[in-house]
């Protein structure tokens, strides 16, 4: 899908005696259903160590780019950002490529299992894994993308990070990564994939509003578990997810297809346009024939 995006930040980086990583941020348009990813790529070759390395790649969408950050537009600068109308959803590639002269500082004499391999580079043959995005792996990938340091104080954050998600990665190659959830009934992987589904049932019906008996029905989980579960693997209620999720296609249909407030508040279901331009008021800030003239 490169050739479709449109890119909004492009950094390209080496920390010295650490990490080289590369950060692209593309814009997400609304139609696009993308899943959150992430993999692990050792590259071995044989009696040619300057072509070893272990490569760490993230693909996450959902987050805000401010097409002003450098210059913080007034909308940050009043702590208006959950409505600045100059950000934009992103979908954002990161990279991080480390080299045996750094890897193997961690490395066990004893290499009990894979990962003492891998990092001392004597695993036989190149492999890739995906890697699941638990929530401290979120965590720490916001991190590298919000952060305000720079210079040294910047590579120093990097390389502190960069090392959090290699701890992560590995530890979900051993197979030995037990999330800890506030709700116990997440341990169980089966509900984890039923909250997950919900959410992708949402994006499949962002102009047919489900009720949360509906939802909990088509993925087969009890409605307290639902919105609890939902809350706590995404970090939003089910409502305030969908309502972002139905504004931001809004916007799309309204600025990018040229539709008019009419047809876009049908689309989605609205009962009325002015309870349609309610809700895109409260989400962006301004009305929606507001965002046409624009």
């Amino acid at each position: 899908m490169y050739n479709e995006l449109a890119i909004l930040q492009d950094i390209d980086r080496f920390v010295p005696g650490s990490v080289h990583y590369s950060i692209q941020r593309y814009r997400r348009e609304a139609q696009w259903n993308i899943e959150d990813t992430g993999m692990l790529v050792y590259h071995f070759e044989k009696n040619n160590d300057e072509e070893n390395y272990l490569e760490l790649k993230f693909c996450v969408t959902g987050n805000m780019y401010c097409r002003e950050k450098q210059a913080e537009c007034d909308y940050c600068k009043f702590n208006a950002s959950t409505t600045c109308v100059e950000k934009v959803n992103s979908i954002d590639v990161l990279s991080f490529s480390f080299k045996p002269s750094y890897l193997t500082q961690f490395r066990s004499k004893k290499q009990r299992n894979i990962s003492d391999k891998v990092l001392s580079f004597t695993h036989s043959s190149s492999f890739s894994k995906l890697l699941p995005l638990c929530g401290k792996t979120r965590v720490a990938i916001e991190a590298l993308l919000n952060h305000t340091y720079t210079d040294t104080l910047e590579n120093i954050f990097i390389n502190a990070q960069t090392q959090i998600l290699l701890l992560y990665s590995l530890d979900c190659m051993l197979g030995d990564n037990e999330e800890v959830f506030t709700c116990k009934f997440l341990a169980n992987e089966a509900d984890r994939d039923k909250i997950t589904k919900a959410r992708e049932v949402l994006l499949q019906h962002i102009g047919e509003p489900l009720t949360i008996k509906e939802l909990s029905r088509k993925v087969a989980i009890n409605e307290c578990y639902l919105k609890k579960g939902f809350k706590e693997m995404f970090g939003t209620t089910i409502f305030d997810f969908y309502q972002s999720q139905r504004m931001e296609h809004a916007k799309y249909l309204l600025y990018d297809k040229g539709l008019s407030v009419t047809e876009v508040s049908i689309l989605l279901g609205y009962s009325s346009i002015s309870h349609f331009s309610t809700a895109f008021k409260k989400h962006t800030g301004i009305k929606p024939c507001e965002l046409l003239l624009r």
